[in-house]
């Protein structure tokens, strides 16, 4: 990264605040979890494939957030640019393909996979500039194997989704191992059933499952790393 692009800090100036990252932050959870980030008295980037649905929500959310225009499946290392220093990073963007066909799962694993490996490379080096960086990735407790064992069979339908999301799980544990001595903190989340656009029928409240994702963003520094927990901090097994 060009040093003139480093001391700049930036889309904002307060390079005295803690700054975070939410990815696909327009709506649903995202927007929760950037909120109440927001709130905590963090900068917050709204990571939004539009322009304009991240504004609003750069709008809503008030005076410490500020849009970033990110695709996780286009240009990241262009938008990483515009970075300087990052405390938290939360990857929360993903979607649900139905069926188990084959470009399901290869829209699948773009978007929950490999987006979140394009984002978290791109913006390591910010990462590594604070001193306590926290990663947050957005799972699912239908990914648990033991789960899909038990208490939720596989179904065709989010067959994709679900092992795409078991993928995210073996990169949590893989990223917290290689970056433990950065003093990086990074885990997952299964935020539960909620409603949102990718998941109308649910009729949980976006906000509550946000707590659960803020908590692993704020976590001290002996705070776990390489968990699986639900969005009340309920170990959930892989």
């Amino acid at each position: 990264m060009d040093k003139d692009v480093v001391d700049k800090d930036v889309v904002d100036k307060d390079t005295d605040k803690r700054t975070a990252l939410v990815t696909g932050a327009n709506r649903g959870i995202g927007k929760e979890i950037a909120r109440q980030l927001a709130e905590a008295g963090l900068i917050v980037h709204i990571g939004s494939r539009d322009a304009d649905d991240g504004q609003r929500a750069v709008d809503e959310i008030g005076a410490n957030a500020r849009l970033l225009v990110l695709d996780v499946t286009d240009g990241v290392a262009e938008a990483a640019e515009q970075i300087g220093r990052l405390d938290v990073l939360v990857n929360n963007a993903g979607i649900m393909t139905t069926g188990p066909d084959v470009e399901g799962f290869r829209r699948a694993y773009e978007v929950n996979v490999f987006g979140v490996v394009a984002v978290t490379e791109a913006f390591l080096p910010a990462l590594r500039r604070s001193a306590s960086p926290r990663i947050v990735n957005i799972s699912s407790g239908l990914a648990s194997l033991e789960w899909s064992s038990t208490r939720f069979p596989v179904d065709a339908a989010s067959v994709a989704y679900r092992t795409s999301k078991a993928a995210l799980n073996a990169l949590t544990v893989l990223y917290a191992q290689a970056l433990a001595g950065a003093g990086c903190k990074v885990n997952a989340l299964g935020p539960g059933p909620r409603a949102t656009a990718m998941n109308s029928f649910a009729g949980g409240d976006p906000a509550e499952a946000a707590e659960g994702a803020v908590r692993l963003a704020l976590l001290p520094d002996d705070g776990p790393t390489g968990s699986f927990v639900a969005w009340d901090g309920t170990p959930i097994p892989w």
